[in-house]
């Protein structure tokens, strides 16, 4: 079932492109080295209009078994057995061909059963009117584009496919100082930085690339090559990111922010 508003994306031969993410943790410092909040995640509300407290992709801290932290940006994992699709009881969640996992806000009835099974906490409801910008109010509403919000539903990162199917990296990518996301075709088995392309499946074996929860059995299309900012001279030990910022001077009529 595909309720998107493109045809899904081929590759040169004609084969369905498969998307999928690697972020390299060894250029990831949280954005420390320029004193910003994470650059991924401020991209991706500014081009979203993702509403407050929603980051698509958000910026963990997380400890290391020796001491010190690592900064890991975790947007929706893209899972290929996805629990939220299994469980939603109108199809309001589903799968395109392209492998991305989106949300039609159109069929979508609030009962927020996919994100009680969403193993990556990655989904977000939206409590009353979202506090976005007014001109939103005048977007053309795509699954793929979830804007405008819709009260009483729910919402998450689309891993940008409108973005790709016209040459233009996701958000998170262009927005990442480091260039530490890369994003690319299974199938072809390329992807970029904005910075350089690569042999995706190399990038992944050659550095012992992992998943998130890869024993639940979700397979998830975002890889992850171990690291702490190393590659950009942070040291474990410096903590701490600044907070995420959300940009809007002016909001709809009625907005309110709520905390998740």
């Amino acid at each position: 079932m595909v309720r998107s508003r493109g045809q899904a994306a081929r590759a040169p031969d004609g084969r369905i492109r498969q998307w999928a993410m690697a972020i390299d943790l060894r250029y990831c410092d949280g954005c420390q080295s320029v004193g910003k909040p994470p650059q991924c995640t401020t991209a991706c509300i500014e081009g979203h209009f993702a509403p407050e407290p929603m980051e698509w992709i958000q910026v963990f801290e997380s400890e290391l078994p020796g001491g010190g932290t690592q900064f890991i940006p975790t947007p929706c994992q893209q899972c290929q057995n996805p629990p939220c699709v299994n469980v939603c009881p109108v199809g309001a969640t589903f799968s395109t061909p392209e492998g991305t996992v989106l949300i039609d806000q159109d069929r979508c009835i609030g009962c927020r059963i996919c994100m009680a099974a969403c193993p990556y906490d990655r989904r977000f409801f939206n409590w009353g009117t979202a506090p976005t910008p007014p001109e939103t109010r005048w977007a053309h509403y795509s699954p793929e584009h979830q804007v405008p919000t819709k009260r009483g539903t729910v919402m998450k990162c689309d891993f940008c496919p409108d973005m790709i199917r016209s040459d233009t990296l996701p958000y998170c990518v262009q927005g990442c100082p480091n260039h530490a996301i890369y994003y690319g075709d299974l199938e072809e088995d390329i992807a970029g930085n904005g910075k350089q392309v690569v042999v995706l499946s190399r990038l992944l074996a050659e550095n012992q690339a992992y998943r998130l929860k890869e024993d639940f059995g979700t397979k998830p299309r975002v890889y992850y090559i171990a690291g702490h900012g190393e590659a950009v001279g942070r040291d474990v030990f410096t903590g701490g990111r600044l907070p995420t910022e959300w940009p809007w001077v002016e909001r709809v009529k009625g907005a309110r922010t709520w905390k998740r």
